[in-house]
């Protein structure tokens, strides 16, 4: 029964955290963006206090449920080792816990965290992983078929689907979430859960309290023969059948063991009991408490749903007519843009992750990962493929961590992220002699004005003037900018937002 409750509660969860990642509208946040805030490391960076207190009390209570039930690369690797393990049924051994390498790697990634190396931080966090596996490689594929749904649906003159575009957000960030992901599916396919218990530094963190739960897989050893079918159903290879012990601290509570043994000798208990419940049917008896406080962990989850309306984001592509236009190069840029709400450049590098879920709900394609050494993987603005419209606030919404703090529509447009920089050797009114003002046409907070070109002369062809103190940064101006391959006017980031 406790290994059904988990199971379905897993799968719920990964599932949901998953549709997150690959949900390009960004409605499913409305309702299971929760999800995300109460991962471990978002909770610690965004200092969410109650997610905190929440997983450390039900670590202390049950043991590693976090692991094998809420986080979603945990319950990846247990569907991946289900299916490695194939028609085997006794797929597992014991392994002696390597604790110089998972103390090793915890200590590195706590200095880390308090250095803000995030990159260090982003490399090993579960959470962060799972982020740019779904992100990079699930979302792809979902897209695809939503377009091929698009396609059907359009021959019926049904709009219930409509196209958006599969691009390649950054090379060398794609080249990484795939080989990152070959490594968990190979350890997870060999030897099951070999991540949580050598590398992962939550896990190893979790552990530590994971050794005092109030609950626990224990052995009987007066009714033990050593046979180690329980150890060999172990996917943490935490049993050591030989001598009767369960390394708690690497056990995630996947409840594998409980009803393999003939003899009844191993169960899920209470570890400060009087007298030792060792029998499993005994325990069934006793499982009043425990399915109390199942059902209060979902009482929880639930109690974090927040019901509201999605408004669905229309994509609004702009179409320069019949010729070929070429794309559009990334200007240098001295400062990196950094998304409303943020703050500052050093905000976000400090509580970033790099999950990449503020990508993967952007609706305007302005979001992407950095490739830079200082910042690699985490969230950067550019404008080649669309601009930041002054409604949306999608990445505040979604972002887990406090690296993007939550803003509303009208704060949006009085945050200035950067201003618009003129560049007059690509500008068409000098280059080609033609009058042009789209920066002008399309500025939503009229920073941009036209002058005349030459001094004095009022009928001379008009350039753009930028008011710096006016511009907010959203790019609508470098987008839209008709010179190619680089736009006569791009935007410098600012290293802390203002308010204008």
């Amino acid at each position: 029964m406790l290994r059904k409750i988990r199971l379905t509660l897993a799968i719920a969860c990964c599932l949901l955290l998953t549709l997150l990642f690959v949900d390009f509208t960004g409605a499913l946040h409305l309702w299971f963006g929760w999800l995300a805030k109460i991962q471990f490391l978002p909770a610690v960076l965004a200092l969410n206090v109650g997610a905190i207190v929440f997983l450390m009390l039900l670590t202390l209570v049950g043991g590693r449920i976090y692991c094998s039930v809420i986080c979603p690369l945990g319950v990846f690797q247990d569907l991946v080792a289900r299916i490695g393990r194939g028609k085997k049924k006794l797929p597992y051994s014991y392994a002696k816990p390597k604790r110089w390498l998972r103390y090793g790697v915890l200590v590195l990634f706590i200095i880390a965290l308090m250095a803000g190396i995030n990159a260090i931080v982003a490399f090993i966090d579960p959470y962060g992983i799972y982020g740019r596996i779904a992100n990079n490689l699930f979302q792809p594929l979902w897209i695809l078929g939503n377009n091929l749904l698009a396609s059907i649906a359009e021959r019926v003159d049904s709009y219930a689907f409509y196209q958006t575009d599969v691009w390649l957000k950054s090379l060398p960030v794609f080249i990484i979430a795939g080989a990152v992901t070959i490594v968990i599916i190979v350890l997870a396919w060999r030897n099951g859960r070999t991540y949580c218990n050598t590398i992962c530094p939550v896990g190893t963190f979790l552990g530590l309290l994971s050794n005092k739960a109030l609950f626990r897989i224990a052995v009987d050893k007066d009714k033990c023969t050593g046979c180690m079918v329980c150890a060999r159903n172990c996917k943490a290879s935490c049993i050591d059948a030989t001598k009767g012990e369960v390394d708690n601290s690497r056990c995630v509570v996947c409840m594998n063991c409980i009803g393999k043994c003939k003899k009844d000798a191993i169960g899920y208990r209470f570890a400060y009991a009087g007298k030792k419940v060792t029998n499993v049917s005994e325990e069934e008896n006793r499982t009043g408490g425990r399915r109390e406080f199942f059902a209060g962990f979902m009482l929880l989850l639930g109690a974090s749903l927040k019901a509201q309306v999605a408004d669905k984001t229309k994509k609004i592509k702009m179409d320069g007519g019949l010729a070929n236009i070429i794309d559009k190069k990334v200007p240098t840029r001295h400062t990196p843009l950094t998304p409303a709400g943020s703050q500052s450049w050093h905000n976000l590098q400090s509580h970033c992750t790099a999950c990449q879920l503020c990508i993967s709900v952007c609706p305007n394609e302005v979001l992407r990962p950095s490739t830079s050494l200082e910042s690699f993987m985490q969230p950067v603005m550019s404008y080649e493929r669309g601009y930041c419209r002054p409604e949306c606030t999608k990445c505040s919404e979604v972002c887990p961590t406090g690296a993007i703090l939550k803003i509303g529509k009208a704060d949006k447009s009085s945050i200035q992220i950067g201003h618009a920089v003129w560049v007059k050797e690509n500008c068409i009114p000098l280059t080609d002699k033609q009058a042009c003002g789209n920066c002008t046409r399309h500025c939503p907070v009229s920073a941009i004005s036209m002058i005349p070109s030459e001094p004095g002369n009022a009928d001379s062809l008009k350039i753009p003037a930028v008011n710096v103190e006016r511009c907010i940064g959203c790019g609508a101006c470098e987008n839209l900018c008709p010179s190619r391959p680089y736009s006569a006017i791009y935007v410098e980031g600012h290293q802390r937002h203002r308010i204008v």
